[in-house]
């Protein structure tokens, strides 16, 4: 076998001398042989590198080895190698015959594409010359063009113009030939027309034809408007128009006068023509405004008609609370506010059959007793504006206003429907100078209000406490006074127009409810002494009833829109989290949250301090009969009871009697004096402390043979537990380790001993709960009943 570096030497190897040309030829081929075999681009990948020989090599070592029998596979290789050349050569010339053929074609198309460019530039040369001079030539045709355009669209402008002129000129001389011929309808609706062409103008620049335009309509408006008004104003006025006196006593307007057919045609008549005039109204008239300040709802003029019936009404007003007359008194709001209400009283019912049918067949969808209010209203306002600034800093006659101004406003709603959305008091008492006066006049007679509630002798006593029925809170006064309070001063807020006013008063609200929190806290601190004494039990009814009632009012739909205002702006000013404003949204919390936990707490810290009160009563009333039994002294001993069968009657045990009578007294002291929640939530405490005690101090203090548990029994369930059956059906089930114990500690000497054995054989497993189950054991744990049975003494002798 050849050496392998001889092997990949020898192809590389030239047969004679060669020029440089020629010997590169000679290396391509070799390349070129050498990737038949190992494949185009691992060879040249590889000769660029330079291991080109160690890789034939490598290749040689592969298909040939050490061993000789390999050569045979010589000849295969240097077939298919020459067969690979042959291949790769013929690629080679094909490649480089195809190339020129491909270079020459590339040349030509290039060439041709000169070519084409250079013509193509040649005539843009060409044409834009002769744009050029075609742009000089009809520059003078487009001048003359021009002015002439300009000129016709001035002619169109002028023509368009005199078009308007002319529309407006035919419009008043047919409004001109109706008046002439008396025909008020047609000139009612033409003037509509006119009126319709002037909002149309609207958007115009041409300052003088809408001068002229307005002028025109403002002419034939006022021509029509008297006229019609004139005739209008008669036609009332023999109805009798306005109504000074109650439907009741009216002799005429609702009854039928002579020739009311007639005079109902023409009121019907003159009612729709005015109507016709409504459009052209709002363009002539602006309506009056109150200053921007008091936000008042936007909204259309009250319709013509109205406005001339309204006419008579405004003068009576303006003479009456204006001026120096002496129906104008400042200190008298509830005057002029009870008149506007019983000329609204007056002539609803006219409105209603008489002037709301008209308007029904007209189409409009406008409320006849709505506008006459809305008119009315108006007045009221401008009065009230005129008189707050005069009398804000005087308390006792701003809140007279305030009271006057909300009772009229509570009768205008519920009595004559007046709606929320239109303008209203409120919207006055709302003005950011008048509101915070209304909030701190609201807070003094408020605070004023809790001090004599407080102070008065009836302060702590129910009004109710002779009716049982309804006295289950027994609220003491001062807690029922301070939450009628409360709820009057929502009634007086709740009609505000918008929720930021409401949210303040809410604010006060939830101050003065903190203010009475903190008061009730100094009263209960003077009577902690005392904490079972009437004052005390009253306190903390009162707390309980506060804290009551605010939960109630937590799901009130009105503080519940409150409540999405206050998420709104929490939200906007990020005064919360974002855990508080989730529990908002969700209604997990409420707008009272934070006083009824401060109530709550109030409540349990009073509550604790009770049932601490009585267990200390009752551990002391219980200490002759734990020492007793404990210490052995006396006759009778735990270990040394005669059993049940060796007395005729048990009886309670004498020692027991102080415990049982206090237990009883307490329980019904507060009975009387607690509300029925508190006194169950006292007991059930005071019950649980009571099993504890018991079970430690005595159960687990003592060893009992069978007479000492079955008196243990009896003194629990036929006298300790029966004093609970007031206030439940199974009061053992409160006396849960007692009851067990006892239970245990009663158990017949076999059931005893099933039991240890069991609970010694099974620890802590399954079977051990299913005996504690089957014997009435759940609440102690199998240790505790192992420490009750061992403090039995009386097991049998087993020689042990």
């Amino acid at each position: 076998m050849l050496p392998a570096a001889e092997i990949g030497k020898a192809p590389a190897a030239p047969c004679c001398s060669e020029s440089g040309n020629e010997r590169k030829d000679v290396e391509e081929k070799n390349d070129i042989n050498i990737a038949a075999l190992f494949g185009n681009e691992q060879v040249s990948e590889d000769t660029d590198n330079g291991d080109l020989t160690s890789y034939v090599s490598a290749f040689i070592e592969k298909e040939v080895g050490n061993d000789l029998k390999s050569l045979k596979k010589l000849d295969k290789l240097i077939e298919q190698m020459t067969e690979n050349k042959m291949q790769l050569e013929e690629q080679v010339l094909t490649i480089s015959s195809e190339i020129p053929k491909r270079i020459q074609s590339a040349l030509k198309n290039a060439e041709e594409s000169k070519q084409f460019l250079n013509q193509f530039l040649e005539q843009e040369t060409h044409l834009f010359s002769s744009i050029n001079s075609h742009l000089l030539t009809a520059q003078p045709w487009m001048e003359d063009l021009g002015a002439m355009i300009n000129q016709i669209e001035e002619i169109e402008r002028h023509l368009a113009y005199l078009k308007w002129i002319s529309q407006i000129e035919e419009l008043s001389d047919n409004i001109q030939q109706y008046l002439m011929t008396n025909n008020v309808p047609e000139a009612a609706s033409t003037l509509v027309s006119m009126a319709e062409l002037d909002i149309k103008l609207q958007e115009s620049s041409c300052a003088h034809l809408l001068a002229f335009m307005r002028a025109t309509v403002k002419f034939w408006h006022k021509i029509l408007k008297d006229k019609l008004t004139s005739d209008f104003e008669e036609v009332l006025a023999q109805l009798h128009w306005p109504f000074i006196t109650p439907p009741q006593s009216q002799t005429v307007g609702l009854s039928r006068p002579a020739g009311a057919p007639e005079i109902y045609s023409n009121l019907e008549t003159l009612f729709c023509q005015l109507l016709k005039l409504q459009t052209s109204d709002e363009l002539l008239t602006e309506p009056k405004q109150l200053p921007e300040k008091y936000c008042l709802p936007a909204s259309p003029s009250v319709i013509l008609p109205i406005q001339i019936m309204l006419t008579p009404l405004q003068k009576r007003f303006r003479y009456h609370f204006r001026g120096n007359r002496q129906t104008n008194v400042i200190s008298k709001p509830e005057w002029y506010l009870a008149q506007v209400l019983m000329w609204i009283g007056n002539h609803t019912q006219f409105l209603d059959e008489k002037i709301q049918p008209i308007l029904d067949k007209v189409g409009p969808s406008v409320n006849a007793r709505l506008e006459f209010s809305r008119g009315l209203m108006m007045l009221v306002l401008e009065k009230l504006a005129a008189d707050i600034p005069c009398l804000l800093y005087d308390d006792n006659l701003f809140c007279h206003l305030v009271d006057e101004v909300l009772l009229f406003e509570r009768e205008l709603h519920s009595l004559y429907g007046y709606p929320s959305t239109f303008a209203n008091c409120m919207h006055i008492l709302s003005e950011d100078t008048c509101f915070q006066r209304w909030l701190t006049v609201e807070r003094k007679f408020a605070l004023q209000k809790m001090d004599s509630m407080l102070s008065s002798e009836a302060a702590w006593i129910s009004q109710y406490k002779d009716i049982t029925d309804v006295d289950e809170m027994k609220v003491p006064d001062c807690a029922e006074t301070f939450m009628t309070l409360l709820l009057v001063i929502t009634d007086r807020y709740k009609n505000l127009p918008t929720a930021s006013r409401k949210l303040q008063f809410l604010e006060l609200q939830k101050d003065l409810v903190d203010d009475f929190r903190i008061r009730l806290t100094q009263v209960m601190k003077e009577e902690t002494r005392a904490s079972l004494g009437f004052r005390y039990c009253a306190i903390l009814n009162a707390v309980n009833y506060i804290s009551t009632v605010l939960a109630d009012w937590a799901d009130n739909v009105f503080f519940l829109q409150l409540q999405q205002a206050a998420l709104e702006v929490f939200a906007e000013n990020n005064t919360l989290s974002k855990l508080q404003l989730g529990q908002l949204a969700s209604m997990e919390s409420s707008v009272f949250d934070d006083m009824i936990n401060l109530l709550e707490r109030l409540k349990h810290d009073m509550l604790t301090r009770q049932v601490d009160h009585v267990f200390r009563e009752v551990k002391d009333a219980a200490k002759l009969y734990t020492k007793e039994r404990r210490c052995g002294l006396g006759p009778r001993r735990w270990l040394s009871l005669p059993s049940q069968s060796e007395q005729a009657v048990m009886s309670l045990s004498s020692s027991a009697c102080p415990l049982l009578l206090t237990v009883r007294d307490r329980l019904l002291q507060l009975e009387e004096q607690l509300c029925f929640s508190l006194f169950t939530v006292f007991w059930q405490v005071l019950v649980e402390k009571l099993d504890v005690y018991i079970y430690q101090e005595i159960v687990l203090a003592n060893h009992f043979n069978e007479g000492g548990a079955a008196q243990l029994q009896f003194d629990m369930t036929r006298n300790l537990f029966p004093l609970f059956s007031r206030y439940c059906k199974r009061p053992e089930n409160y006396f849960k380790h007692v009851k067990e114990a006892c239970i245990v500690l009663n158990l017949n000497i076999g059931s005893a001993l099933l039991l240890k054995d069991v609970l010694q054989s099974a620890s802590g497993q399954p079977p051990a709960t299913e005996a504690l189950n089957e014997v009435g054991i759940y609440k102690l744990a199998q240790q505790d009943v192992e420490i009750l049975l061992n403090l039995r003494t009386n097991w049998p002798n087993t020689g042990k």
